[in-house]
């Protein structure tokens, strides 16, 4: 708890909200040195960068090659230096450490070094002081025990430090999730709480993090400073939105989600915390915001010239299309249409009508005499047998290797269009839709990716033609779905409406309800029968899939590890 003696200062503190990348720790610092030099400006005497922003989050195994560790260590030494010249400034800055001994099992020894989850306080062209961060979460995206010892184990304190009078302590993320972190720097003289983090996005996710954050302020009775990282990471998404609460727990700062910003907030001993409040956005927004970042940080941080994206007239592949103009820009996408002899008219027609209004290179390269080709090369293997989905799927793979031809000969990635629903009961085919580098609406229901479309026609979108109007021909989102690969397929031919497979999909494979529990519900029982089958026997191919953004708590990724084999049903 705050003494009641205690100091009745204020102190400008600054919240780097940066978009770090994995291993630039040359980059990663320059953008804390920035935002720390523009703050100090502007009269902040403490800045508050994320959770291993050093490195970028997660550095994965990267933290298991010494040479990593020894650049960070020598990267964190240079930044301490790059701002010594700024009197009184305070920059605390979340990086590994390695640190003492570790017991090697294999042989035995105590010769190898531990890591620690660290935060380290730069001050007059060095290090002053170093917390370890002592929760460690092992579930969801986070694997960190594989890699940290907690500073609890090792003896690791609190850490709290003097600014213009007024005491801090230190937390990493997890640690503000539990009690005894916190309780130990109020203890040892904390008056207001900072809060270094790295917490992937998801759905409702910002919410829950402010009512926690909130919770622990009051019971701590001193305001709590949260540093949220922002930026795309493979198939994780970090929202920003960093935030302040004062010592009764209400947000009184805010920082936009999904933009790198300085959050300026003004604290005192006294309990109190003042600065701008940005909007919280609806969920839709929030989703597109996810999905934008993810694709523009995937392709930026990788190199990626532009994306490729098989256009069909459907309402999936015109979603991805709208997310990667507003990720990357009309310059940086291509769209080719493959019609075969069962794609219908209006496909052809609804394609056209969306690329003109986005303003995109679109091509149109006809299938039949590929697939024709195909079939010719395989009749007498396949006389006496009717067609089914073997034929369907020879046109999505002559489909998915004409757009991996385009990817090699221009540089640009193929971005694969297909959603949640499909990649969970296997309504894909492997080496045909799902031939790509990555999955943008990978986590995207069904249900929700007609909720997108609806919500980014009600945006005030700039078209090529220069009016402001729908991006998504209406008639893409009110048509039956169908992947037209026989005469009249509709999805709804071989599974359940989609209202219907997404709630038991959110239930079983998000919510970890069984068979039993769901039908007791009120769902029909041959529906959930039919839908957790399908999601069992089709491991195989999620496990081929690319990478894909992730925007549920649970998706199908680093979230999901089930096996392939597998005679568990229930």
């Amino acid at each position: 708890m705050r003494s009641p003696d205690s100091v009745s200062g204020t102190v400008l503190v600054a919240l780097a909200q940066i978009n770090a990348t994995v291993g630039d720790l040359a980059g990663n610092a320059r953008l804390m040195a920035a935002a720390a030099r523009e703050a100090y400006a502007q009269g902040a005497r403490l800045v508050l960068a994320p959770e291993l922003a050093l490195t970028g989050y997660p550095p994965e195994d990267l933290l298991l090659r010494p040479a990593f560790l020894h650049a960070c260590e020598l990267q964190l030494a240079a930044l301490a230096t790059e701002l010594a010249d700024c009197a009184g400034l305070h920059l605390i800055v979340g990086h590994p450490l390695s640190w003492g001994d570790a017991h090697d099992l294999r042989s035995k020894s105590y010769s190898l070094p531990r890591r620690f989850n660290a935060a380290s306080v730069l001050a007059g062209g060095r290090v002053q002081a170093t917390y370890c961060k002592r929760e460690l979460p092992n579930y969801q995206v986070f694997d960190e025990r594989r890699y940290f010892v907690s500073g609890r184990d090792a003896g690791r304190g609190p850490v709290v430090i003097d600014v213009q009078g007024v005491r801090f302590g230190i937390l990493i993320c997890e640690d503000a999730w539990f009690d005894e972190p916190a309780e130990s720097a109020c203890q040892a003289g904390a008056e207001v709480l900072c809060v270094l983090n790295a917490s992937p996005f998801h759905l409702d996710k910002h919410d829950e993090r402010e009512k926690r954050m909130a919770a622990r302020a009051k019971a701590c009775g001193v305001p709590l400073l949260y540093s949220h990282l922002v930026g795309g990471q493979d198939e994780v998404v970090f929202d920003g939105a960093s935030f302040a609460v004062d010592a009764q727990g209400a947000v009184q700062a805010r920082a936009p989600m999904f933009a790198s910003a300085t959050l300026m907030v003004e604290v005192g001993a006294d309990g109190s915390a003042k600065g701008e409040i940005a909007p919280v956005p609806s969920v839709e927004a929030q989703a597109w915001g996810a999905l934008v970042m993810g694709v523009r940080d995937y392709l930026g941080k990788n190199g990626f010239p532009g994306a490729i994206i098989g256009l069909s007239g459907g309402i999936d592949s015109a979603l991805v299309l709208a997310i990667a103009v507003d990720a990357l820009g009309a310059d940086k996408v291509r769209c080719v249409m493959m019609p075969s002899p069962y794609t219908a008219d209006i496909s052809w027609l609804d394609s056209r009508e969306m690329v003109a209004r986005l303003g995109v290179r679109y091509d149109e390269i006809g299938i039949t005499p590929m697939f024709d080709a195909f079939r010719g090369a395989l009749a007498e293997q396949f006389a006496g047998l009717a067609e089914d989905a073997t034929e369907e799927n020879i046109q999505a793979r002559v489909r998915g290797t004409l757009l991996m031809a385009l990817s090699n000969k221009t540089g640009a990635i193929v971005l694969t269009t297909g959603n949640k629903s499909e990649m969970a009961t296997g309504y894909c085919t492997l080496y045909g839709d799902m031939a790509g580098g990555f999955a943008v609406i990978k986590d995207v229901a069904k249900t929700l990716v007609y909720r997108l479309a609806v919500w980014k026609n009600q945006q005030p979108n700039l078209r090529a033609d220069g009016s402001i109007g729908p991006v998504v021909p209406e008639r893409i989102i009110t048509r039956p779905p169908s992947a037209e690969l026989r005469p009249d397929q509709k999805d709804q031919d071989s599974l359940p409406p989609y209202d219907v497979l997404d709630a038991i999909l959110a239930r079983y494979m998000e919510d970890n309800q069984g068979i039993e529990e769901i039908v007791a519900a009120g769902f029909d029982r041959a529906d959930v029968e039919r839908v957790t089958r399908l999601i069992k026997i089709n491991e195989y191919k999620r496990r081929q899939a690319p990478v894909g953004i992730r925007i549920t708590h649970r998706a199908f990724g680093r979230d999901w590890r089930y096996p392939i084999t597998s005679k568990f049903r229930a």
